[in-house]
């Protein structure tokens, strides 16, 4: 049984509070928010003690961190939990800045600890039917894929939206690692990465509640194409972007030597999952293999713990989660440099489920 911690009471907490109590091997026993009152409101919700995020730290029954702040405190907060010598697994991405993820991956080495890290929706039935496909050749050798994550940005929804629009925000650092870990997941480690980057909009009015009307300066690229090599020889393009009112794109398909695999939305754990295959004339729905087709956000925390007593690697690795950030980086890097970005890391393909 590991005794988890959850660092950060926002938005995207209550699902982790709500799955991590139905799963076996995990407990959930404190909470901790630099808001105290919404911290205290959760932990009631929830029935968990809440407590100050030093006191979490310093208590030697909490066996692992639930990293869920906000994306620029990824990185000093998983830092602390190493240094206090428990396991983290953070909400993605690992950390915003490459020499910050580094210093996560070699801490936790040096330490003989565990990362890991969201997203872990690749380990939901649809990706991982999508994996089986492909791992049984139904579509050939794969040779490339194409994947959109278009929208209008997060202004008009989410309570406290200015942090999309920072550095370590846009649509790429917010949902690219949905996309990227799933192509990682499927096709393997990419080895470079070629971006192309504007900004739309200076300002975002926010349209939510309790912000309404305020305006905010943004100060990241918003619309962001990257063009990956892998190094089974796959080329896939990723377009993410805050600036766009509408779209009948799909979400993701891979193409192979002998058809096309259309895969259901990342962000997901579900979905249709199609393939068609050369000769054919209409797609073909593919039953999804038995596993988590709800929101199962919290499993590959799960995973990690269980991975931790069987002494085994765990799926939703922070080495995984450093390569994805690699290749983000790597795109603004190379829209700011105007060339192509050797990727340096060769993380293993996690394990099915």
């Amino acid at each position: 049984m590991k005794r988890i911690g959850i660092i950060g009471c926002g938005a995207i907490s209550g699902i982790y509070f709500e799955n991590l109590a139905k799963l076996d091997g995990v407990e959930v026993v404190a909470c901790a928010d630099l808001d105290l009152q919404r911290c205290s409101e959760v932990g009631v919700r929830y029935g968990v003690p809440s407590a100050k995020v030093e006191e979490i730290l310093a208590d030697p029954s909490v066996d692992m961190i639930l990293n869920l702040t906000v994306p620029k405190a990824h990185h000093e907060v998983s830092l602390l939990a190493l240094r206090s010598g428990k396991h983290v697994y953070s909400e993605k991405p690992l950390a915003i800045e490459l020499h910050e993820g580094r210093e996560l991956l070699e801490q936790a080495a040096e330490r003989g600890l565990r990362i890991g890290c969201a997203p872990d929706t690749f380990l939901g039935a649809a990706l991982q039917t999508c994996r089986k496909i492909l791992d049984d050749g139904m579509i050939g050798d794969p040779i490339g894929a194409n994947g959109f994550m278009l929208c209008h940005g997060h202004e008009s929804w989410h309570p406290s939206p200015q942090f999309y629009y920072e550095f370590g925000g846009g649509p790429l650092y917010d949902m690219g690692p949905y996309y990227l870990t799933a192509l990682v997941s499927l096709l393997g480690p990419a080895s470079q990465v070629v971006g192309m980057a504007q900004t739309t909009f200076p300002t975002r009015t926010i349209t939510s509640r309790p912000r309404n009307g305020e305006v905010i300066e943004v100060e990241t690229p918003t619309h962001l194409v990257s063009t990956i090599r892998f190094d089974a020889g796959a080329v896939a393009q990723l377009t993410t972007s805050f600036d766009v009112w509408a779209t009948e794109l799909p979400c993701l398909e891979v193409y192979g030597t002998k058809g096309s695999l259309s895969v259901p939305d990342p962000n997901g754990f579900g979905g249709s999952v199609r393939v068609r295959r050369e000769g054919e004339t209409e797609w073909s729905e593919v039953p999804l293999v038995p596993g988590c087709a709800e929101n199962g956000r919290g499993l590959g925390a799960w995973d990690m713990a269980q991975a931790i007593e069987e002494d085994r690697p765990h799926r939703a690795s922070g080495e995984m989660a450093f390569h994805v950030l690699e290749i983000i980086a790597g795109t603004h890097r190379s829209e700011k440099e105007g060339r192509r970005v050797e990727l340096t890391t060769r993380p293993e393909r996690p394990a099915p489920l």
